[in-house]
């Protein structure tokens, strides 16, 4: 679904203060994957992400979306933004309508639908997030910061497009803002089986759900794989200045102590089930 070729990317370029943010970076990610990506401040994985919908263009190589070169002069990128949907951080500062229903309603307004098609799209996506249906009439500056948030994330998955990103979505909520949000977009995922891409500070959050992770460090891909495979490295992730979940510490320091227990646990589920599996091996068969 998402396949990038050397993709480069450098600001100001010919000033004291041209840097490159994304370096020679090659990424296939496959069709209905839930991604999470992860790297510290400066990482380039914000850079990376306005890519893949035209927000900027490549100081060199190239951004396929769907197995079409975006950047060829023959494709309109209005129809690659409603290809791929874009959640920035703070998405409730983009709210603006008059009501939660209008602008949950603006996306597919613009793609020219029907009033029931639209209609359609704004009430089950309002269900799918957590609105009640009289928010609909409500204006969303009445609304809590988590409601708000919600109006904004459900304005671009009612667009229902084929790849949704999301930058950074629970930036600044509580740890139960936080729970309710993965969990919506988890839902979503699962509902419409599109590709999903969350770009996150927390790799504890982003073991939680993702199928794959890809780790950004000074602009280049660390890795990209699944969960266990990343874990795997938890040493070198920690060299690199990203935190791993505790629980993966936890087994690390076990295994520097000489236990003989896998490393690549990132959950608290996967962790009982390796202890009592590692007990397990240890016992008499006549225990």
């Amino acid at each position: 679904m998402i396949k990038t070729e050397k993709l480069t990317y450098t600001y100001s370029i010919g000033t004291p203060f041209e840097k490159t943010a994304v370096d020679n970076v090659d990424l296939d990610i496959e069709e209905g994957t839930l991604v999470g990506i992860i790297g510290h401040t400066g990482s380039g994985k914000s850079t990376l992400i306005q890519h893949f919908n035209g927000l900027i263009k490549p100081t060199s190589g190239k951004v396929y979306i769907d197995g079409q070169d975006i950047f060829d002069k023959s494709v309109k990128l209005r129809d690659v933004r409603f290809k791929v949907g874009l959640v920035f951080q703070y998405p409730e500062y983009q709210i603006f309508e008059e009501t939660v229903y209008k602008d949950i309603a603006f996306g597919p307004k613009n793609m020219g639908l029907s009033e029931e098609e639209i209609k359609d799209r704004v009430t089950s996506t309002a269900q799918l997030v957590g609105l009640d249906s009289d928010l609909l009439e409500r204006s969303p500056f009445e609304l809590s910061g988590g409601q708000k948030r919600r109006v904004a994330i459900a304005g671009v998955m009612a667009m229902r497009p084929k790849v949704l990103i999301l930058d950074e979505p629970t930036a600044g909520l509580d740890p139960k803002g936080r729970e309710v949000i993965f969990d919506q977009i988890k839902e979503y995922h699962t509902r419409s089986g599109s590709t999903v891409l969350v770009v996150s500070h927390s790799m504890e959050d982003v073991a939680r759900f993702a199928e794959k992770i890809l780790v950004m460090n000074h602009g280049k891909k660390f890795c990209y794989d699944t969960p266990p495979e990343v874990f795997k490295r938890a040493d070198e992730i920690a060299e690199i200045g990203l935190s791993v979940p505790q629980v993966t510490r936890i087994f690390s320091i076990l295994r520097s102590r000489g236990v003989d227990i896998r490393g690549d646990v990132y959950t608290v589920e996967f962790a009982l089930k390796t202890i009592n599996e590692y007990l397990d091996g240890r016992r008499p068969e006549n225990a």
